[in-house]
């Protein structure tokens, strides 16, 4: 089975005219777990799912093994690389790599619908924490029922960190999420470290009003409140230097077109190279919120959603990647600092790790639009599987 007939494969899960929509803990997410088991299947390799619902294809040798994957939830309306790519990358190296290789898909490692990024991962690692499960979805369901439906047993979450002994080391293929590597020409490049990121959930509580009959005097309007924190998130962080923020969802009651807003749930994401400075930014918003609610008497309730002090791949890893890609491509393959989120970014704080990003023309990701050239993708399969035969004849 190709590359390009395994990602297929999933074409028919959850894909629409808007883009791809598997969610963690849905129908969807269910049907891409018969799709995993399928190509564990052909490829030899048998199916085991952690405490935390990581799936598992493992080789028929004792562990420890060295693990590639990635996931296979996606975002509302995303695109059918970000993730896929390296789990189906995975089953193509353990078909063709001849190596005791697992496969891993984690779960729910966007976090799209309880705002849990890298879940699986971080239940695999230790450091997921037990707050999120009282978490709900946009219909209310909290996230222990959710996972509960789907076979798993909250309180029982902890026990996915005896899983992580089975890892010598791990390695994950993903699509570019920027243009650096299409501009230097290169098919394939090796991600340094992952940049700190912090994702804020702000919550505003106003008054429900008549749009045209209440003065502006008379408002607590949550909305244009939110809007005013918005604009002063990016200022404040333009001013900060070196910081990336995003204003990335919004929720609005009563949302009617004749009713000034009464309440609404805004995500606000940060990300630099610099750790001190999503800290030091979130406390310059925290003061400005204070004074805007003062002013506009609506309240502002600032939580940190989640958060990352960024994260350092393995050097070891990176110099056999660097040298099974000098070889292969006949020039040195390039190094960034990654601005996204991964799984192989949470495991790398616990076991030797790394990241091979693939070619992205235009950059765009999570989007319906997102792509990859498949012939980029076996460039860095093969590159991932002389760096592994490296290693492994080094670990004998």
């Amino acid at each position: 089975m190709s590359l390009a007939e395994r990602l297929a494969g999933l074409d028919p899960i959850g894909t629409g005219a808007g883009g791809v929509r598997r969610l963690a803990w849905t129908d969807q997410d269910r049907a891409t777990r018969a799709w995993f088991e399928e190509q564990a299947k052909t490829t030899g390799l048998t199916v085991s799912r952690d405490p935390a619902g990581n799936l598992w294809a493992c080789p028929n040798t004792a562990p420890p093994w060295w693990g590639v994957g990635s996931h296979l939830d996606s975002v509302r309306e995303g695109g059918r690389f970000d993730g896929p790519l390296g789990v189906a990358a995975g089953f193509e190296l353990a078909d063709r790599a001849g190596l005791p290789l697992a496969v891993i898909s984690f779960a729910d490692e966007e976090g799209a619908r309880f705002n849990t990024p890298t879940f699986g991962s971080k239940a695999l690692t230790g450091v997921l924490d037990s707050e999120v499960l009282a978490r709900t979805d946009d219909d209310g369901v909290m996230l222990a029922d959710a996972i509960s439906a789907d076979g798993l047993k909250p309180d029982t979450l902890r026990d996915a960190r005896e899983w992580l002994d089975r890892l010598r080391g791990f390695i994950e293929l993903h699509i570019d999420q920027d243009t650096r590597l299409a501009e230097a020409g290169a098919p394939v490049g090796i991600v340094t470290s992952l940049a700190s990121r912090m994702r804020l959930e702000v919550k505003f509580t106003g008054r429900a009003d008549h749009a045209g009959t209440t003065p502006p005097a008379h408002r607590r309007d949550a909305l244009g409140t939110a809007a005013r924190l918005m604009i002063a998130a990016e200022e404040i962080g333009a001013e900060l230097g070196e910081l990336t923020v995003t204003s990335s969802r919004i929720l609005v009651k009563p949302n009617a077109t004749t009713t000034v807003a009464a309440g609404v749930r805004l995500w606000i994401d940060a990300r630099s190279v610099d750790p001190e400075r999503p800290p030091r930014w979130l406390a310059r918003l925290r003061e400005h919120a204070e004074r805007l609610a003062a002013s506009t008497r609506v309240e502002i309730a600032i939580t940190i959603a989640s958060q990352s002090a960024g994260q350092e791949f393995s050097p070891r890893i990176r110099a056999h990647l660097h040298a099974a890609g000098e070889a292969l491509l006949g020039r040195p393959v390039p190094e960034s600092v990654c601005f996204a989120g991964h799984d192989a970014g949470v495991l790398a704080a616990r076991i030797p790790a790394a990241m091979v990003l693939v070619r992205n023309a235009t950059g765009i990701s999570h989007a319906p639009e997102e792509h990859v050239e498949l012939a980029d993708a076996e460039t860095g399969i093969r590159v991932i599987a002389r760096a592994l035969g490296a290693l492994i004849e080094q670990d004998r």
